[in-house]
């Protein structure tokens, strides 16, 4: 069982900055591409970041670019989104994924492409 737990969410000014985490429970978190989602108030569940196995590759949504940065440490079983210069426009739940990845630069940007999710943690961003 593949357990994904969330924290790092709050309150935030524009302008402002949060660093999302992510720890991922089981022995084989190398084995999955890892995707950041969100999902605004009234909209679908949206991607926004991803990484390969390995972290040497990664892909972003062109409305975060620039500003976010998703890293991973495989030691500790987490993955990270750096999120700068955030915009109230950034307001949503986000959610953290796991795919299973045959390939070490298998990378993901679509809900389909993962298997497991966490809970979500809310950030919020005041203008």
């Amino acid at each position: 069982q593949v357990q994904l737990v969330e924290s790092g969410g709050g309150l935030v000014q524009a302008g402002g900055s949060l660093r999302l985490s992510c720890i991922v429970s089981g022995r084989t978190f190398s084995s999955y591409a890892m995707g950041w989602f969100r999902r605004a108030p009234g909209k679908e569940r949206e991607f926004v970041a991803a990484i390969s196995r390995s972290g040497g590759r990664t892909n972003y949504a062109d409305s975060v670019k620039g500003r976010f940065t998703i890293s991973r440490d495989n030691a500790r079983n987490t993955v990270y989104l750096q999120m700068n210069s955030l915009k109230p426009e950034d307001t949503a739940i986000y959610y953290c994924a796991a795919g299973w990845a045959a390939l070490l630069a298998d990378i993901s940007t679509i809900v389909g492409g993962y298997d497991y999710w966490g809970q979500g943690t809310q950030v919020t961003v005041s203008s």
